[in-house]
């Protein structure tokens, strides 16, 4: 039996199979306002159809400051609530699950207006400089990620994943490279997770679902983050009700990074092991084998698809041949799959 194929439970929600979408953004929102637009409907709706077990939609930003660029979906106000519900009944007639990743890019945003951070540190020598949060500006934000999740609920998502990774807000306060505040946010590694835990209490107010975070489980530099400091939030993550961490790496500051095929797996299984959480492992999984040997081995508890998804929305049922797994085709499709 394919462990890839085989059905897993959060909460009160039941994947399909083990193979997520990973979030992935499109920059696609035409008019500035972080609408839905016809690309977004025919990109992911396609990959629930290609029988991806969760669907889990790009960063979306739960404040307009807190885009990475002008063009990216938001879920900062309600007029965002129609075209996510409409997104979400397609995918869901496909048998597939869905997933929002709410964000906020903070000192990483691109954009004219001014963009705020823990710190008033500038990604590089090119990026702007941001302004350090107040401690009003990091109660509106936590708000913001409150209503996110209601407005999120109002869109029939089944799981929310909470954008901690790739140097962002959330990452920029886990990270003693670009947290260097004195208060209560900034300092040990305790309160430097305190702007996450204030966020995910928020969530839960209004969130009773699966909730998922995405962490960058490597800094790549060795005044960052270590091994020891990613078991702690995870186990605080844990705590608080988490129900699975999303492991990627990278991108608080400028590094080079070497990859190679399933580069960053090994962070998902140590902290799946040291953590006694389940974990989602995630970069450059191309092939049903590799992702069935990572679940096998228990190295992780979900598998998520990023490029390969995007050059072949059917690779769920690529993955399925490989593994001489039999695939349930939609019906339009039969003729073509069985």
């Amino acid at each position: 039996m394919s462990k890839l194929f085989s059905s897993i439970d959060f909460k009160r929600v039941t994947l399909k199979n083990r193979i997520v979408m990973s979030p992935m953004c499109m920059y696609s929102s035409l008019d500035k306002n972080g609408m839905i637009t016809p690309f977004h409907l025919s990109h992911y709706i396609s990959r629930a159809v290609g029988q991806v077990g969760l669907v889990m939609v790009e960063a979306t930003a739960v404040q307009p400051e807190g885009r990475i660029s002008e063009q990216d979906l938001g879920i900062w106000d309600e007029e965002h609530v129609p075209g996510l519900k409409q997104l979400n009944k397609e995918i869901h007639s496909y048998g597939a699950k869905s997933g929002i990743q709410l964000a906020h890019a903070g000192r990483k945003a691109e954009l004219n207006t001014p963009i705020y951070a823990p710190s008033a540190l500038p990604f590089n020598e090119t990026s702007s400089k941001p302004v350090e949060m107040s401690a009003e500006d990091i109660k509106t934000t936590i708000e913001a990620f409150r209503n996110g999740a209601r407005r999120a609920k109002e869109a029939d998502f089944d799981i929310i994943e909470i954008h901690a990774a790739h140097g962002y807000l959330v990452n920029q306060f886990l990270s003693p490279l670009t947290n260097k505040r004195a208060d209560e946010y900034g300092g040990s590694r305790e309160n430097r997770y305190h702007f996450l835990s204030k966020i995910i209490e928020a969530v839960k107010m209004e969130w009773d679902g699966p909730l998922f975070v995405r962490i960058s489980a490597n800094e790549y530099h060795e005044q960052g983050n270590t091994e020891e400091d990613f078991i702690f939030f995870a186990s605080r993550m844990k705590e608080q009700g988490v129900d699975l961490i999303d492991c990627s790496s990278g991108a608080v500051v400028p590094a080079h990074v070497k990859t190679y095929p399933g580069y960053q797996v090994k962070y998902s299984e140590v902290i799946r092991t040291k953590s006694a959480i389940a974990t989602g492992a995630v970069g450059l999984i191309t092939s049903g084998i590799q992702a069935e040997e990572i679940l096998q081995n228990e190295r992780a508890d979900l598998v998520f698809i990023g490029r390969s998804l995007l050059r072949n929305p059917y690779w769920a049922k690529a993955a399925a041949d490989e593994l001489g797994y039999d695939l349930e085709a939609p019906k339009q499709y039969e003729r073509g799959w069985n």
